[in-house]
């Protein structure tokens, strides 16, 4: 293999190793009953559980912990890097042999929101997964000529089974001057999505919400919370803002689905929920509300009204802040829990520039598939708090899925989330504490 050495960066350990599963799928699933308890991973074969991994293995979502180790050694035989890194079953990776089923039913990558509750791992039969660690950190390899070898660890080798010759390889390595950025350079993602489509034209028939399968929604406690002032140059520079992002998810068992379509010359859409039964054939249908064109920059699509609501309480759980924000592109950008029932493991709208529509658009479908939630980043003046004339002490940041009730679910007992913090600190000057959610520390 040969690696690129960019200044003031480092090299990437992409080694270009794989894991490849033999002539039966292997499947993980790792859940947390709540949020004060740790996570669970386990071996499911045929659907069914059948052996709990080693303690300590699995400790959060991001996949199989220490899974393999890494060492590097210099051209004089000298160890200059060891370590160990996680391995996500779900990563990158294709058929390794003609006989191997055509396409994989498990989810694309490890990714997890700070409040994941439940996550489906899994290697197709005859298909392979890269090894390489997006999350890791760059390391500190001069030009030159290496080895390196790659091996699973003990732990996981007794539990799959896997033999010593199977379980390491060992490689020429070359590091040089970065050759040019193509591709996976340091902050080159790109999210990517497929477009959903809406039905051609408005429902007919006699509106109706049969009894049967609905989504469940449900909102997460905040995360990424921050203090600071407003941007400066603007009248906002002399406020202070709280800062946060904000999840809603569907706990299903069904999809929540949503099209939209344009009234006659005007920026508004009016919206429909569709109902399935057990079997996803769709059964009914009822008007909820709509959906508005947001053309301002960093949103430009159509927006969900009264998808969800923010506010800040003050001790006595009073509000005494909303956020302006109450409309939504409903897109699946996290997993949270993919081992609930009827969990589809591959969302198409994944993206919300391919999910939301543009200005010309006659119509838009908007599905917050199951297991997934929609992430919001309360960034913005307007929509984050303005703090700048509270007294310190202690707030409650509040979720609320389906505030105005609109849409159908099958539970709206479930649809408030609250997120303690303490204000501190003096103006342009504030801090703010944020207290765990049981062991998840994730201010």
């Amino acid at each position: 293999m040969t690696l690129d050495r960019i200044d003031d960066y480092g090299v990437d350990l992409n080694l270009g190793t794989h894991v490849v599963a033999g002539n039966t799928p292997i499947e993980v699933r790792a859940t947390r009953t709540s949020y004060k308890d740790p996570v669970v991973a386990a071996l499911y074969v045929n659907g069914k559980r059948k052996a709990t991994l080693p303690k300590g293995a699995v400790t959060d979502f991001s996949g199989l912990g220490r899974f393999l180790h890494v060492t590097i050694t210099n051209a004089a035989g000298k160890k200059v890097l060891e370590r160990d890194q996680s391995f996500c079953l779900n990563g990158e990776g294709s058929r390794t042999r003609p006989d191997a089923p055509g396409t994989s039913p498990y989810p694309e990558g490890c990714s997890a929101n700070p409040f994941t509750r439940g996550a489906v791992w899994g290697l197709q039969a005859g298909w392979s997964a890269s090894t390489f660690d997006f999350d890791a950190k760059p390391v500190n390899l001069a030009i030159g000529k290496y080895k390196a070898k790659v091996t699973v660890n003990k732990a996981y080798r007794d539990f799959f089974k896997i033999s010593t010759r199977d379980a390491s390889v060992t490689l020429n390595v070359t590091v040089q001057k970065e050759a040019g950025c193509v591709s996976g350079c340091p902050d080159g993602k790109q999210a990517t999505g497929a477009a959903v489509f809406a039905n051609a034209q408005r429902p007919t028939g006699k509106p109706s919400v049969p009894n049967g399968p609905k989504p469940d929604l449900r909102p997460l406690p905040a995360w990424e919370i921050s203090v600071a002032p407003g941007e400066e140059g603007t009248p906002n520079a002399q406020r202070d803002f709280l800062q946060f992002s904000a999840n809603v998810w569907n706990a299903g068992p069904s999809p929540l689905v949503l099209d939209g379509f344009r009234r006659q010359g005007k920026d508004l859409m009016d919206a429909y929920q569709y109902f399935y039964d057990a079997h996803g054939k769709q059964v009914g249908y009822q008007n909820t509300g709509t959906l508005e064109w947001d053309g301002r920059e960093g949103h430009t699509h159509w927006h969900f009204t009264d998808f969800a609501r923010y506010s800040l309480l003050n001790a006595k759980q009073t509000e005494v802040v909303r956020s302006q924000k109450e409309a939504f592109c409903l897109a699946a950008t996290d997993a949270i829990d993919y081992t609930v029932k009827n969990a589809n493991w591959h969302p198409s709208n994944t993206d919300l520039h391919t999910a939301c529509g543009n200005h010309g658009s006659l119509s838009v479908r908007e599905v917050l598939d199951v297991g997934s939630g929609d992430t919001y980043v309360q960034s913005l003046p307007g929509q984050s708090f303005d703090v700048t004339n509270l007294a310190n002490g202690t707030y409650y940041i509040q979720v609320v899925a389906n505030p105005e009730k609109r849409l159908y679910e099958a539970s709206t007992k479930n649809n408030v989330a609250l997120r303690k913090i303490v204000l501190g600190g003096t103006k342009h000057h504030r801090t703010v504490k944020i207290p765990p959610v049981g062991v998840i520390n994730a201010p």
